[in-house]
């Protein structure tokens, strides 16, 4: 069983190291880039919420999870449960006249979680926590003529991380994470005037790195019988990332793109060659209803002072932030979970849909987006081990004030793998 896991979770990780970048999304421009989900596809499927905790599978945004992990199904043996996703998302990009496509295929996570025994588990991974990847051209025209500007960039932050989550007392659980985040941001503004021979070149990258903590909450008890209330707060505290920066400038010839000169800027004497970017706290709050490994609905709402934050070194003149926020609802249903008769009774149907406000405003106009989602997650023989399927329909942005409106279709494929950690020897 664990060769067949490894084997799988090698594969998973090739196919992403072989990836196309992790956006096209021109929105990726401003901040750090486009935040990625931080959520396995279980959790993905039902809007992205995190409140729901059950013994089988890992959630990623939830640390005080671990705590379930193991509980009534390995008796005090202990679990492992290995996670790993994988997503495709086609971009469709549409401007007030022109429109594009484009696609990208991503790693989304890499973890392990483990169940110490009575109510302590463990877990770490590695995922994408931002990317940076857009190619736009702005056109302008005054009395010089024609103004071209060419905007690339590539890069992002990953994220390794982790997580202990403990069961204080039965039905209520802490848990705490700490995120270590990494990685390189790129920018390149190239800008050419009509019938001019040369134009000029302005490259900028940052290589960041710092902590964050996200601290969880949860209350589940049982009412009405079998019937369990789930609630959760969580608390992700402020990323106070570092980065190292370098600018270069100079110029290149237009027929050939061959750099003619190039300058080194002096970043130290403007106090910008190392820059602090302060990622605002994120509180959510949960609340659900259901019964285990059933039914589940639920819903949550998160906030984040967005309006605090500035990067001043990798900053665009056309953006502001406000305070963001984001509402989510889920839900899921198991016909039966244990049914010999029917495997689609087995399987978990999960819907879901989200309304992010991004805090981004653009041109003066709000950048929000909006998700709907849905998938199954498919049992792997009689374990408690599962193929995980899942879509998203969303859109973000819009057409308004010459911005660029993003319409996607996301497909998701996660593995949830358990095991035994150790088991007891039957015999001396």
């Amino acid at each position: 069983m664990i060769r067949k896991i490894v084997i799988a979770i090698v594969y998973i990780t090739t196919v992403g190291m072989y990836a196309q970048d992790g956006t096209v999304s021109p929105y990726s421009f401003f901040g750090i880039g486009d935040i990625k989900s931080t959520s396995t596809v279980e959790n993905q499927m039902m809007g992205g919420i995190g409140v729901y905790a059950d013994s089988i599978h890992i959630n990623l945004k939830n640390p005080a999870a671990y705590g379930k992990l193991g509980l009534e199904v390995m008796d005090k043996e202990g679990l492992v449960t290995y996670t790993a996703g994988v997503s495709n998302k086609q971009f469709t990009l549409k401007s007030f006249t022109e429109e594009q496509q484009s696609s990208v295929t991503t790693l989304d996570y890499l973890a392990l979680g483990f169940s110490v025994g009575n109510g302590l588990g463990m877990g770490f991974g590695i995922m994408p926590y931002s990317s940076v990847g857009y190619n736009f051209v702005e056109e302008r025209t005054n009395t010089s003529g024609s103004l071209t500007n060419v905007y690339n960039g590539t890069g992002g932050l990953n994220r390794a991380f982790y997580s202990i989550g403990y069961e204080i007392i039965q039905d209520l659980s802490i848990g705490a994470t700490v995120n270590f985040n990494f990685g390189t941001l790129e920018s390149e503004r190239l800008q050419q005037v009509e019938d001019i021979q040369f134009g000029t070149f302005d490259r900028r990258s940052s290589r960041v790195n710092g902590f964050d903590f996200n601290y969880a909450l949860n209350y589940s008890p049982l009412i009405k019988g079998n019937k369990r209330l789930h609630s959760s707060i969580r608390v992700n505290t402020q990323g106070n990332l570092v980065s190292e920066n370098d600018r270069q400038i100079g110029s290149f010839s237009v027929a050939s793109g061959v750099t003619i000169e190039a300058v080194e800027v002096n970043l130290a004497a403007q106090n910008l060659s190392n820059t602090e970017l302060k990622i605002p706290t994120t509180t959510t709050l949960g609340l659900g209803y259901g019964e285990d490994y059933k039914w589940f609905i639920g819903a949550e709402y998160s906030f984040q002072q967005m309006s605090s934050f500035e990067n001043s070194f990798l900053g665009a003149e056309s953006v502001t932030y406000e305070d963001a926020s984001s509402f989510a609802f889920g839900a899921f249903i198991t016909p039966d979970y244990d049914s010999f008769s029917s495997y689609l009774k087995r399987v978990t149907y999960r819907a879901g849909l989200r309304l992010d406000k991004t805090g981004m405003l653009v041109n003066d106009v709000d950048i929000n987006n909006f998700g709907i989602t849905f998938g199954l997650g498919l049992p792997l023989g009689r374990s408690f081990s599962n193929l995980n399927l899942g879509f998203e329909f969303g859109k973000k942005g819009t057409t308004r004030a010459n911005l660029i409106e993003e319409s996607y279709f996301k497909i998701n494929v996660g593995l949830s793998l358990n095991d035994r950690w150790f088991q007891k020897r039957k015999i001396n």
